[in-house]
């Protein structure tokens, strides 16, 4: 069974049935079937068109994406409305719920951010699943005269360069790459520091959003940023000069899971699900830069 179609099963079976123990046994939908039948009989019938308020907390690099997604959803289920959806870094995030902030979704950019979110009690583990990919590419400014880029020219110290900081995700996935290429000092690409070339003053800029470093590409502040490619479509002004080795990094992935005190979790259970398979949504999420986790790749992804 997919993780993504656990995610309705098992929320619903822990509104509904409370305390029961659920045990899945039907086949998964496939990304990309038309959910109609499915999410709208998901919902209670004397709910169906009760008012509700969701509050998404996504990944900053989500940013055009879910906004588009959520209008969409707003227009076919007019009984849904979204609060200012907070776009941060993964990090940032968690610790906003540390905080006490409310949310009922948080879409991660990091598998381990969002261990880290089910570590501390955040999110309903039962609902998590993983939603996304990206890839990990280098940018330049659109008027730069650097043609190519390489891990290796980033070693030997041709290009400044801009990378998020331990909080972001993407900064995490570029330290593990430039971990491979002698540039830093720990694979896991936190908590270590930059070697060789990177090592020199004002060849590393650090910024707190994966928007952030990309704008000091497309300033020329630095020759060279690393960002998702997601982030070419958001923003502009940059283009891609490399696409950073899969090998090189962890898979990037984005989880979604269901926050631990929603009072409206049911709904947003729905609301990702449909997310997950509406024709209209997939169309969006693709246009943005973003593909959906198959089964294909989860299976692969767990093993």
């Amino acid at each position: 069974m997919g993780s993504h179609s656990k995610l309705l099963v098992t929320l619903f079976a822990t509104v509904l049935v409370g305390a029961f123990l659920l045990v899945g046994c039907a086949s998964p939908p496939e990304a990309g079937d038309d959910p109609a039948g499915q999410t709208e009989a998901a919902a209670p019938d004397d709910a169906a068109n009760e008012q509700v308020r969701l509050q998404v907390f996504a990944a900053n690099s989500l940013s055009k994406a879910m906004e588009a997604v959520q209008e969409l959803y707003v227009k076919e289920h007019d009984w849904v409305t979204f609060a200012d959806t907070q776009y941060k870094s993964s990090g940032e995030l968690n610790e906003m719920l540390a905080a006490g902030a409310y949310a009922d979704i948080l879409v991660s950019a990091s598998k381990g951010k969002m261990d880290d979110a089910v570590n501390a009690g955040y999110v309903d583990p039962a609902t998590r699943f993983d939603m996304f990919t990206n890839e990990l590419v280098m940018v330049s400014a659109a008027d730069s005269d650097i043609a190519a880029c390489t891990l290796e020219d980033i070693a030997a110290g041709t290009h400044t360069v801009a990378v998020g900081d331990e909080s972001v995700p993407a900064g995490n996935y570029a330290c593990q790459s430039l971990y491979t290429v002698g540039c830093y000092s720990d694979a896991s690409g936190i908590g270590g520091e930059f070697l060789g070339a990177l090592a020199k003053d004002g060849m590393v800029v650090l910024d707190t959003s994966v928007g952030n470093v990309c704008k000091h590409a497309e300033s020329g502040e630095v020759d060279v940023a690393f960002v998702y490619s997601s982030d070419v479509y958001r923003f502009g002004g940059v283009r891609v000069v490399g696409i950073v080795p899969e090998d090189t990094h962890k898979p990037i992935i984005y989880p979604a899971a269901i926050c631990a005190e929603s009072e409206a979790a049911e709904v947003a259970a729905v609301f990702l699900e449909w997310a997950f398979n509406d024709v209209g949504a997939l169309k969006i999420w693709q246009e943005w830069g973003f593909e959906l986790v198959s089964q294909e790749q989860e299976l692969k992804l767990a093993s």
